[in-house]
């Protein structure tokens, strides 16, 4: 459903029915992209588009490059590529615009093979200079890729889960604002913290 940002009461129609989203993202022209957990893929919606596109796995459930198991939070940037979190096969896949397959985020990288890697990723972001960061449930930290990297960097979070200032537990959604700093549902200590991020 769309809610007006000005009047609690004004509420349009039901944009999209009986659909089992897990994240949604919307892209500069507006247009609406949903990612589907039990369908395994993630479709894009025009304004009024009832039926939506695929535009990201609908090749079935699995972990070829072309399919994704449980899709959770999704993050669409400026050339309308999708990153996605690709929860059941620990993976962040990015899916350019009209591609037939994804790519991971760190080509060649087994993700549950390496301790700086992303283990059960839920949600994932993109910052203005193409940093992806990634929040990961067992980890309970949020990892960050610079392009052309292979390895993570931990920049939020310790190796404990834990209620202090530096701590998260089972973080998930993230969201920038304007000068760059970061939001994090820390869900499992049910608050929402906000960290400087050292962009060096």
């Amino acid at each position: 459903m769309k809610w007006s940002l000005y009047s609690a009461n004004q509420v349009d129609p039901v944009m999209i029915r009986v659909i089992p989203c897990w994240g949604l993202a919307m892209d500069n022209n507006g247009d609406l992209y949903v990612s589907e957990w039990d369908k395994h893929q993630v479709r894009r919606f025009y304004e009024g588009d009832r039926q939506g596109t695929v535009v990201a796995g609908g090749n079935g459930q699995g972990n070829q490059f072309n399919q994704l198991n449980q899709p959770h939070y999704i993050f669409v940037d400026k050339d309308h590529s999708v990153y996605i979190a690709d929860y059941m096969n620990n993976r962040v896949m990015k899916w350019i615009k009209n591609a037939v397959q994804g790519s991971l985020i760190a080509p060649g990288q087994v993700f549950n093979e390496n301790p700086n890697s992303s283990v059960q990723p839920i949600s994932v972001i993109v910052d203005h200079v193409g940093n992806i960061y990634v929040s990961s449930k067992d980890s309970h930290q949020i990892t960050r890729w610079s392009p052309g990297e292979i390895e993570g960097t931990t920049v939020v979070g310790e190796e404990e889960s834990g209620s202090g200032p530096t701590q998260l537990i089972n973080p998930q959604a993230l969201l920038f604002d304007g000068q760059g700093n970061l939001y994090v549902a820390d869900s499992g200590n049910h608050r929402i913290q906000k960290f400087v991020i050292d962009r060096d």
